[in-house]
């Protein structure tokens, strides 16, 4: 018997809740794998944008490098684009960094977007697998009532084993999505630090040349 036999007869002698948490599985993995790609696209568009328009901006070359940048839909093109079209007509540097607040606020949410279901995920899992595993014993223990008196601990033992498959296998799935909903976590918060630094760096420059006061580059 092959690993997908196998684990098709697993699935059969684990009832009905077994593709409910099958379901929650396949949706957890999907959500982390788009997540991952997005993330890791996120840090690669970010640290080239940076590489390309942070060379600009010291130079004092804004309006140059606002042209460069103002195409971008990534979340430093956005926070780039309100800081330093800001930073041309505002008086004042607190002007530039509310601008530079606002567009990280709104890049927030794509940022974390559906990472959150991974823990809710992870929980519904475990309480299919127990939800499993409670009405498969009652389903045995109905059976076993009106069994023979010399077959009750046989059918017992066998009705136990196959409804504590629910339980073990919506643990199975909750521990890795957990451990997914983690690693996306600290990913998520990796880009949002870069963002901050990028925005602190950003401020640090337009107040060394004056960009608020002096207007257009």
């Amino acid at each position: 018997m092959n690993i997908f036999q196998q684990f098709a007869h697993f699935m059969q002698s684990g009832g009905f809740w077994m593709y409910p948490i099958l379901l929650t599985l396949v949706t957890g993995a999907a959500i982390s794998i788009e997540r991952f790609i997005y993330l890791n696209k996120v840090e690669k568009v970010n640290k080239q944008i940076w590489a390309d328009i942070f060379p600009m901006i010291s130079k004092g070359q804004l309006k140059a490098a606002l042209e460069k940048v103002k195409t971008s839909d990534s979340a430093l093109g956005l926070m780039l684009t309100n800081g330093i079209t800001r930073s041309l007509t505002a008086r004042r540097q607190d002007e530039v960094e509310g601008a530079l607040d606002e567009a990280l606020m709104e890049s927030l949410p794509r940022l974390e977007k559906r990472t959150h279901y991974l823990s809710t995920l992870a929980n519904v899992a475990t309480l299919l697998g127990l939800l499993g595993t409670i009405i498969g014993l009652i389903h045995a223990f109905t059976a076993v009532a009106s069994a023979d008196p010399a077959e009750k601990a046989n059918m017992l033992s066998a009705a136990v084993g196959e409804a504590m498959n629910c339980t073990a296998f919506g643990l199975v799935t909750a521990i890795p999505l957990l451990v997914l909903f983690s690693v996306l976590q600290s990913k998520t918060g990796q880009a949002v630090e870069s963002l901050e630094a990028a925005s602190i760096k950003f401020l640090n420059v337009i107040r060394q040349l004056g960009a608020t006061q002096q207007g257009p580059q």
